[in-house]
Order: C-alpha cells, then structure tokens, then sequence
C-alpha cells in the first residue's frame, strides 16, 4: 500500500512518514497542494494524506483537482475544527478528517480504517447485484448508484456508505455508536460531531425522502423503509 503525505511542514510529513513506514506502508510526500495534485496525475497512490492550509494550493482545492481523474480516498489535516471545513471536506469527497495536532498512531489507525473499507467495498461489485427500491428512491448497492424519479444523485462516499448501512438495517433502532463502529469501522475514534455532519448532507442529497432517516432522541437514528 502507498500513501501520499502532503503538508508544507517538513516536521509534520516527517511524522506521518515514521508510523506509516512502521506500519508497513510505503510513502511517497507532496509540499503543496499542487505538488499533490501534479503527483497524483503521475503516480497511483492507495490513500492520500492531505493537509488544508497550504501555500500554491490548498487542501480543498487539491482535493477538487484530484477528484476530476481519481476516487483515491483522502484524509484531511487541519489545525482548524469547524463544521463548515469538515462539512465542505466531506462534499468534495473526503474520507475523513483529523484535527492537529494529532497522535500519529491514531492517524495511521484511520488510514487502515478507510482502506479496510475501501477494499471491501471494491471486492463486493463483483458479487450478485443487489438493489433497493422505496417509491422514487432507487439504491444500487453494487454500482454505487442512487437515484430519484430517474434522476442520478451525487454522494460523497460517506454518504454511500451511510445509506447503504441504514438499508440493510431499516427499521433497527441504531446507537451512533454502531453508526459509527460500522461505517467507520472504528469506535473509539468517532467523533458523534462528524457523525452528525453526515447525517445531515446524506439528508440533504435524498431530497423528499430525507424524513426516511428518523431521529430517536437519546438513542440514534432508524431508517424507515
């Protein structure tokens, strides 16, 4: 596996570098964000590890170059936490996100979450098709493909992968932390904020179906299918 570590901080890429290296991964690193994007034209990298505030080209707009030729999985850094960068992030495609400053296990630890899944939902399209249809709403599981009245819809990955977990267990009540747990594929690292971020674009993309995804105050969420 190799991972693309970009961050104009020497010390930063540096960090990432060891507990990646450690951990088995090769690395290749990027001081910009255009020097990530010129990068990712010419080389395949299993997962791109990508900073925001950065001279040249930022974070965000990397990532928005980089989503034109490729569906690499991302994982932000940013020394800022608000909901609007993690909520613009996970528009444009995002995996995840970690705040700095950062535990480098726990990094690497999100790194092999999101390839764990990754993979798996790349060895599952070959399996038999599977579809889900509620009025207008039409979810194909093994294309990745959502649809309203015939209309394609766009989703982040997350989003995919939230709805697709919310199907296969419609009408279970689900805690966030089996939301997180199984999405993520981590629990002690959900974030119940990040959680929520999802919840609320995967609401927004399924547009008169949004009241499908039920709230239980205290508990978590059901879908209603």
């Amino acid at each position: 596996m190799r991972l693309l570590i970009v961050d104009d901080e020497p010390a930063i890429r540096l960090l990432v570098k060891k507990y990646a290296e450690f951990e088995g991964y090769e690395t290749d690193e990027a001081v910009d964000g255009m020097d990530a994007v010129i990068k990712c034209r010419e080389n395949e990298y299993d997962l791109v590890i990508m900073d925001i505030m950065m001279p040249e080209l930022d974070g965000f707009s990397a990532v928005r170059e980089i989503r034109k030729n490729s569906d690499v999985p991302v994982i932000m850094l940013s020394a800022r936490g608000e909901e609007y960068d993690k909520i613009h992030g996970f528009e444009l495609g995002v995996d995840d996100y970690v705040t700095k400053p950062f535990s480098g296990k726990e990094l690497i630890m999100r790194v092999s979450a999101v390839l764990a899944r990754t993979n798996k939902s790349t060895s599952e399209e070959g399996g038999q098709r599977e579809v889900y249809e509620h009025g207008g709403l039409k979810v194909d599981f093994t294309a990745h493909d959502v649809s309203i009245d015939s209309k394609r819809i766009e989703m982040t990955p997350k989003e995919y992968d939230l709805l697709f977990y919310f199907i296969r267990n419609k009408g279970i009540a689900l805690t966030r932390e089996n939301l997180i747990s199984n999405v993520w594929g981590y629990d002690f690292y959900g974030d119940d904020r990040t959680l929520d971020t999802h919840i609320k674009l995967l609401r927004k993309s399924l547009g008169d179906y949004r009241d499908l995804i039920v709230t239980l105050r205290g508990v978590g969420y059901r879908f209603e299918g």
